[in-house]
């Protein structure tokens, strides 16, 4: 007798809608790749902040205004209820709003006839503690996966950190995207009975090899070594260590992908170390004109100052283009062989500029690179989370 489907509920504040689409967009990737297999119906709840006014002078918070309570996005049901955040008192209460936000959201969604198995929330503070309380209040089990800042960096603050242990504990797994996310759980008190890695794959039919000459004057770019730098434009993405390294490397010219605070201060630094006009900064791209970036590159530069698993990676070599990152977090996870690139121990130019250089002087070829990053499929992690949700189920 064929088992019947999964009902699952995705729950959680990162996740793309057709006002931002590239919002969270790892969390849509895993949902969709893990609906391939027929065995499992979702819905999605993505919680978002109230806003009075769409008037384009707020900013992001217009855009959060402008997004719809509910849309079908790529063929998946996702509702937007709205919750109250308050102002500098916001990190600490915003669980427990969240999760009275969603809640109405969530008793529409059972009556209309989804009465679903469990609760797959993403990100573990604040929407992870939110499921938690939730998954209390319907009666259903949950499921957190942690992501990289959320446990990093969010347990140094102790309200949080209660929180988050709270949560850990109620929870029937906690999924981490690495191994070195998994030991930051373990550090935190979790019961390692609980936890389970399932690592991000990399979508190797939208991440593909487009010609370099090609894909640089697809992008209007002069021919030449180039270096790519791809994240939001904040001080722990290291796009400033990047602009250093371009001061010490005449012959190259370096590419920026992202939207963020620090593009002004960026800018500035590379008017002030005399590299203004090998800096390109191209703002936010849309995940399908990526390859043509990554593909332009000959190097992906992560100076980032923390990571659980970070996407670009596996992306870049999707593209066959090899990568010099920070040896923090998952990435030695995804950095580990010599055709993947390098890995850099301390997060300086100086260290980022012998990385390249030992990068360069056995350069590999971009099929291996490519070979190499087909060997992070979804499959297994689709798996992995299937075996998990039916077991948990049957011992509900």
């Amino acid at each position: 007798m064929t088992e019947r489907k999964i009902r699952l509920l995705t729950f959680s504040t990162l996740y793309p809608c057709s006002v931002r689409p590239g919002h969270g967009i790892f969390v849509e990737t895993r949902l969709r790749e893990l609906l391939k297999c027929r065995e499992v119906e979702a819905k999605v709840v993505s919680p978002v902040p109230w806003f009075f006014s769409k008037n384009p002078r707020f900013g992001d918070y217009a855009v959060m205004a402008s997004i719809p309570s509910r849309e079908y996005y790529n063929g998946i049901d996702v509702r937007h209820p709205r919750y109250i955040l308050p102002p500098k008192i916001g990190m600490n209460v915003a669980p427990l709003l969240l999760a009275l936000g969603a809640a109405p959201e969530i008793r529409r969604l059972l009556d209309e006839g989804f009465d679903f198995d469990l609760i797959d929330a993403h990100y573990y503070y604040p929407d992870g503690v939110a499921a938690a309380l939730l998954a209390k209040w319907f009666d259903k089990p949950f499921v957190v996966t942690a992501r990289g800042t959320d446990i990093n960096l969010i347990p140094q603050y102790c309200i949080p950190r209660k929180w988050i242990g709270w949560t850990a504990n109620q929870a029937r797994a906690s999924i981490t995207v690495s191994n070195a996310l998994c030991e930051k759980l373990a550090e935190l008190g979790v019961d390692r009975s609980k936890l389970r890695v399932l690592r991000n794959g990399v979508d190797v039919g939208r991440f593909y090899p487009v010609p370099q000459a090609l894909a640089r004057a697809e992008l209007g770019l002069p021919d030449g070594p180039t270096l790519l730098s791809v994240g939001n434009l904040l001080e722990s993405k290291g796009h400033h260590i990047a602009i250093e390294l371009i001061a010490r490397m005449p012959d190259f010219q370096l590419l920026i992908v992202g939207g963020g605070p620090d593009r002004e201060a960026l800018e500035q630094l590379a008017r002030r170390l005399g590299v203004s006009q090998r800096v390109i900064f191209a703002g936010r791209v849309a995940q399908d004109r990526l390859p043509a970036y990554y593909s332009a590159a000959d190097i992906l530069i992560l100076a980032s100052s923390r990571e659980g698993w970070p996407n670009v990676l596996l992306e870049a070599m999707a593209c066959g283009t090899p990568v010099v990152a920070t040896n923090l977090g998952g990435i030695p996870e995804v950095v580990a062989a010599p055709e993947a690139g390098r890995l850099v121990d301390q997060r300086d130019v100086m260290h980022f500029a012998a990385g390249v250089e030992s990068l360069l002087q056995a350069y590999p070829d971009r099929m291996l690179v490519r070979a190499y990053a087909e060997g992070f499929c979804w499959q297994a992690t689709s798996d992995g989370q299937l075996a998990l949700f039916r077991q948990i189920i049957a011992n509900s």
